[in-house]
């Protein structure tokens, strides 16, 4: 008879529930590890869209510098000053709209439910169930 078989057969059902509570015990804090480690990751890719939202922002802001400076150049020189800084102001203006349009969809797609550590949960659940039974 093998001796790890034999072990095995010889512990109490006391042993077995003790050893099947450190082990779930173990298992809870490495998921909640992974819930952390999870969740962290997500953060900072929000925090990272929100940095884009602000610089967005801040383009935005000096399109509208720009344009207001076009319109005291079209006032003062009356032609192709004022064009050129509308035009730079269009560009600016577009540069604001993509980078603010852009991050805030991409803050819409980003889920900060911990997805993996839910999978792994049901995992242990369902082996838990197996080690039970």
């Amino acid at each position: 008879m093998n001796k790890a078989v034999a072990v095995k057969e010889d512990r109490s059902i006391g042993e077995l529930f003790s050893e099947l509570a450190n082990e779930t015990s173990t298992l809870v804090r490495q998921e909640v590890a992974l819930a952390q480690t999870e969740i962290v990751t997500k953060l900072t890719t929000v925090g990272k869209n929100a940095g884009f939202v602000a610089a967005g922002g801040a383009v935005g802001f000096a399109a509208f510098l720009t344009f207001l400076a076009a319109i005291v150049a079209g006032l003062s020189y009356f032609m192709p000053v004022w064009l050129s800084a509308l035009i730079v102001a269009i560009v600016v203006g577009a540069v604001a709209f993509y980078l603010v349009s852009s991050s805030l969809a991409e803050l819409k797609r980003t889920s900060l439910a911990p997805n993996e550590t839910v999978t792994t949960l049901k995992e242990d659940a369902q082996w838990l169930k197996r080690q039970v039974s």
